[in-house]
């Protein structure tokens, strides 16, 4: 059993609640996380646990100190993201992951959450096409619409175009009730929902009317070419081959593209191979061009969410592990 060690940690006067928390509350988040015994009077801490959990609870408060300087709001889910990026050994701070800023609208600020959504967001700085390829909830299309927003109200861009393939996820699009668009209207109903995240909800339809800002179907972007523009392809597993080169090859001057998509939730007809697996595969060493993975440990809905998509990933590895044996003792019978 390792020995029990105690440290004292002072924290400046002037973000010390912030740091603690309302009823101590990021401290018994820090504590559950991390397993030290850690309590506050004033804003002196005190941590007592193995020497390894009480420097790395340490360390913690540190960054959220850090972060509380720069304005950062900080609650129970940031201590958590905080202690996942420091287990990730990743080589930046965790001020610097969550403390940069890419949108603010009405007190509401939008910041990447873990090192590997601080990555896709620095790829799409970096890149004229990015693809943010990652689970639901790892943040690929919100991550993306706020950095739309950022480029046009930094006059980066003239305007948005957002658009999806509208394929089924076990419904056919002729059994619902109304016109085309009606119908068309919920594949692209969580783009609106990213879009009123980051913009007033009374701009949004005269930026919609002036051409702005332009959410459609895939199908929509046939035969144009897309200048000057922020583009985001979202739900691209479920795009053909062709459906992935048409979009692609719309790409205009000034214009940039991020490809977001979850490669474990393709609803292509059985036989079809997903657009965004081929484009993976075969552009991946062409420059200007990068693929972000996303993991399970950047799913920042809740809680829960993370330990699902493990269970799945860990699932199919499984799967895919018995399918190789059965091939190989397949092929190795056919040899004898």
């Amino acid at each position: 059993m390792d020995e029990l060690v105690t440290r004292r940690v002072v924290l400046d006067s002037a973000y010390a609640q912030t740091v603690i928390g309302v009823n101590d509350g990021n401290l018994r988040a820090l504590n559950q996380q991390l397993g030290a015994d850690i309590h506050a009077r004033g804003a002196a801490v005190t941590l007592r646990g193995s020497a390894r959990e009480v420097n790395h609870a340490a360390h913690v408060l540190e960054e959220l100190e850090s972060m509380a300087r720069r304005g950062v709001p900080i609650g129970p889910d940031t201590v958590g993201h905080a202690c996942r990026i420091m287990e990730s050994e990743a080589p930046e701070s965790v001020a610097d992951i969550l403390g940069a800023e890419i949108v603010a609208r009405r007190g509401k600020v939008i910041r990447a959450k873990t090192a590997g959504q601080r990555r896709y967001v620095d790829a799409i700085d970096d890149n004229t096409i990015t693809f943010g390829i990652g689970p639901a909830g790892s943040g690929k299309t919100y991550l993306a619409v706020a950095k739309a927003v950022q480029a046009l109200e930094a006059k980066g861009v003239k305007r948005i175009i957002l658009t999806r393939p509208a394929v089924e996820a076990g419904e056919k699009l002729g059994f619902l009730p109304g016109t085309l668009n009606d119908k068309i209207d919920p594949y692209l109903r969580p783009l609106y929902d990213a879009l009123r995240d980051m913009l007033d909800p009374e701009v949004i339809p005269k930026l919609m009317d002036a051409g702005i800002i332009e959410v459609a179907p895939l199908a929509y972007m046939r035969g144009r070419t897309l200048s000057d523009a922020f583009v985001i392809l979202d739900e691209a597993q479920n795009t053909t081959g062709s459906q992935m080169k048409m979009f692609l090859t719309r790409l205009g001057f000034g214009s940039k593209m991020v490809v977001t998509g979850d490669i474990s939730q393709v609803d292509l007809p059985s036989g079809t191979v997903s657009g965004l697996r081929v484009a993976r595969r075969i552009l991946g060493a062409i420059p200007d061009i990068h693929f972000a993975e996303l993991g399970a440990d950047d799913v920042v809905r809740h809680h829960l969410i993370s330990k699902i998509v493990a269970a799945y990933d860990r699932h199919d590895a499984q799967n895919a592990a018995r399918y190789e044996k059965k091939q190989r003792q397949r092929e190795e019978g056919e040899g004898e």
